[in-house]
């Protein structure tokens, strides 16, 4: 597909957003949509951090769509899904794993994917271990303390999982000394830095994110692994919202993009309308990953 048309696309649905903004919340019944929205956040950088840094879109989205906006985190991934579950939540942003896990257990439909800063729709997998503490390829960390984010992580858990059972074709747990989960990829990006840990599963978006505030730096860790693309993270609804409240926030995100200021305050390159089939690399990797997993 050539510029232009790509150009024309995205002005399309632009428009027809921006309709749904203005059409949702004028013709549906006000009783079919919540008081307050609420959010629930994942916890990449840990629940206060990631809750600051929302800070311009709950904002943005309290404003366009006339209604109070709430967001909140969790201790750990599976919290914000289990919120969703039994409807203490009304939209989520998740992880594609973690998406894929409420899509199933929440019923999560994604509404938009996250671009990163330079406009990629997605990001990567990194494996990382201190500059200057000897280990400068993945076999060097053999034997040594390691550490995923959470179980429901994509970068943090399900990719580097395929590579060390089906790539390496190794156990992680006989692989290392001892394996831990750090809750959050800012949590494993300092532990690394700091020397708790010796290597970790994060990824180049939260990398960025912590050189960002000024915590971490590239040049803090030597990169022993990077994965292929992996699709961005969603911003999803329960599916038993109102039609028109999700075109509404789906027109919301669109309309966020064109802030350029606020998308550089929450470290993205804007949001995109998420196709859920997208998502189907990251449910036949979970599946293979089990199998893998189960010696099967």
């Amino acid at each position: 597909m050539s510029t232009l048309p790509k150009m024309m696309v995205y002005s399309v649905v632009f428009s027809i957003c921006f309709g749904l903004v203005h059409l949702g919340g004028a013709q549906a019944d006000p009783g079919l949509w919540p008081k307050t929205i609420r959010i629930g956040l994942i916890p990449t950088e840990g629940g206060a951090d990631i809750t600051q840094r929302f800070q311009p879109l709950i904002a943005h989205l309290q404003k366009t769509l006339g209604v109070q906006v709430e967001a909140q985190s969790a201790s750990d991934y599976a919290g914000v899904i289990t919120a969703m579950a039994h409807q203490h939540i009304d939209f989520a942003y998740l992880g594609p794993k973690s998406y894929v896990e409420a899509s199933e257990k929440a019923g999560a439909v994604a509404l938009a994917m996250e671009k990163d800063v330079t406009g990629e729709p997605g990001y990567y997998g990194v494996i990382i271990a201190k500059k200057g503490s000897g280990i400068t390829k993945l076999e060097d960390a053999k034997g040594r303390v390691f550490a995923f984010t959470d179980p429901n992580s994509t970068s943090g858990y399900l990719v580097p999982n395929l590579l060390f059972y089906r790539d390496l074709k190794v156990d992680p747990r006989e692989y290392f000394k001892e394996v831990k989960f750090s809750g959050s990829h800012g949590a494993s990006i300092l532990a690394v830095k700091n020397g708790a840990i010796d290597a970790a599963a994060t990824n180049n978006i939260d990398l960025n994110r912590m050189a960002e505030k000024g915590q971490a730096s590239w040049d803090d860790f030597e990169v022993l692994w990077k994965s292929e693309l992996i699709p961005g993270s969603p911003m999803c609804a329960r599916k038993d919202l109102p039609e028109s409240l999700k075109a509404a926030f789906l027109g919301a995100l669109m309309m966020f993009n064109t802030n350029k200021a606020a998308l550089e305050k929450l470290q993205i390159g804007g949001y995109a309308p998420a196709d859920d089939t997208v998502y189907d690399v990251i449910r036949y990797l979970n599946q293979l990953k089990k199998q893998l997993a189960q010696g099967s």
